[in-house]
Order: C-alpha cells, then structure tokens, then sequence
C-alpha cells in the first residue's frame, strides 16, 4: 500500500528537527573539548538562522506558517500620522492589503490620526511595517510600528463609532487568502510603477491613462504586455502619486465585469 506524500509543514519541521540535532551534537563536542561554544566560529548561528529562514520561505510561499518565527508575531499595527481629513478603514485597508489579508481597522475615535490595522498573520504585519513605514499617504509621511494590542476590537453592539471601525474578515478583495498564491512573489516596496491586470479587451491605453489622471498624478508613462492585453504597466509622477491612485483604482469596475488589478511593480517603463 502506498503512503501519503508528506506535507510541506511536515517536511519544514523535519528539515528543523534534523538542523537542531546536529547543532546540537557540534556543541556536545565542543564542550567537551573544554572550549566556549562562542569561540567556535558557527557554533550558534544555526540555532536561530536556517529555522526562521525555512519558516519564513515556507511562509511567504502561502504554505505554513511557524509560531514565533514568522506568522506568529504580532499581527496588529499602529499606523500614526495619517491625514485625519481624507483617510478612511477602507482606504488603509486597501494600500494594507498589498502585503497581507487585512482583518479589521479601527481609527482611534480620540485621535483620528492614528489607526489600529490587524493583519492575518505576523509575517503579513511585519512586510507592510517594512514597506509602508515613511511613505507618503494622503500628503502625511505616515509612520508604522507594532502595537501591544493582540486583536483590533470591534465596537460594542448598538454603539455608533461613526463608521471608524470596519471588519475586513471576510473581504473578497484579500489578495493572499489562497495557499500558494502566484500574489506571494509579487510583493514589492511602493514604486512609481504600477502593474494593472484583469483589463477588459475594450479598455485602450487613453482610457487608462485618462482614469489614473483623475487621481490627481500626473501618468508618465504606459506600456501593455506584449503577449497579454489583459496587463500593463503605468508610471506615476511619484511614488506617492502611485500610492493615491492605488487607494483609488484598484477594484474599480472597468465593465464587462472585470474590476482592475493594482499592485506595485518592481519593473521601470
């Protein structure tokens, strides 16, 4: 009778399983030679390095997450700075949801300019801290931390929060929600460029260029896919241009029931 092929969280633990045992014997020897296990160039680094690195591969690959290492940080974030004005749950969710599956926003209702983000995991909390931290967001340099909260709470029933608070859990709209997702090697930093998909036949490159000037950026310049009409890309003025027109436009139904695709890219024009 044939076995079941193990799963890539089982040959992720037994990759784990088999570094810590030699790590382990290198430092039995060492000690018994009467040496600090310091001393030994390499002797500690294994400890920590090829977990979280297999931990933080398997991850990103949309196959398992390892508590601790990677999907086990903390999953919400502080986000400070914002334009109290302008921004909205909606909005954060969106330019968020470029580098993980948010669940829930809630902006602060005694300092608007701030907002709790809850991601689905450490690993997604931890990528939009790295790339959204700096970045211009509604005219604000917006700054992104980690929070000591645990969970974003939801506002008690029957308590009007005047709409600061939204429940993201089950979006349609979550870029990463499927294992293995081809979304997971299409994470890049904000850029100036943007990558459109899912763009009907009848869309042409003035419609497009006409609609992302409407965010008020200035597009410089556009190119479709050579083999793929359904993809393109379009250079903003700026990043934080790209940035607004992001927020704005990607989901935004185009006809024929296709609603676009935006991402940053990492490609130059």
């Amino acid at each position: 009778m044939w076995s079941a092929a193990p799963s890539p969280a089982a040959l992720v633990l037994k990759l784990v399983f088999v570094n810590d045992l030699c790590v382990f014997r290198k430092i039995r020897f060492i000690l018994k030679l009467g040496l600090p296990v310091a001393a030994v160039p390499g002797a500690l680094s294994p400890l920590a390095i090829p977990n979280a690195a297999a931990a933080a591969a398997a991850a990103a690959a949309g196959r398992v997450g390892m508590p601790g290492v990677s999907a086990g940080g903390n999953t919400v974030l502080l986000v400070s700075n914002l334009n109290e004005e302008m921004v909205t749950p909606q909005s954060l969710f969106t330019l968020f949801g470029v580098y993980g599956d948010v669940q829930r926003v809630k902006i602060l209702y005694n300092k608007k300019d701030s907002a709790l983000i809850q991601m689905a995991d450490g690993h997604q909390s931890q990528l939009a801290m790295n790339h959204l931290n700096g970045q211009k967001m509604y005219g604000k340099i917006i700054r992104v931390t980690l929070s000591k909260h645990q969970t974003v709470q939801l506002p008690r029933e029957g308590l009007d929060d005047q709409g600061l608070t939204k429940d993201f859990g089950n979006s349609p709209l979550h870029r990463f929600k499927k294992p293995g997702s081809k979304n997971f090697q299409n994470i890049f930093p904000p850029s100036a460029t943007l990558h459109l998909s899912n763009i009907p036949p009848s869309v042409a490159e003035e419609d497009l260029r006409t609609l992302f000037a409407n965010t008020g950026g200035t597009v410089k310049a556009f190119k479709f896919f050579q083999r793929d009409h359904k993809m393109a890309l379009l250079q903003m003025a700026t990043v934080e241009e790209a940035i607004q027109a992001l927020i704005d436009l990607h989901n935004y139904n185009l006809g024929e029931n296709h609603h676009l695709r935006v991402s940053f890219s990492k490609s130059t024009i």
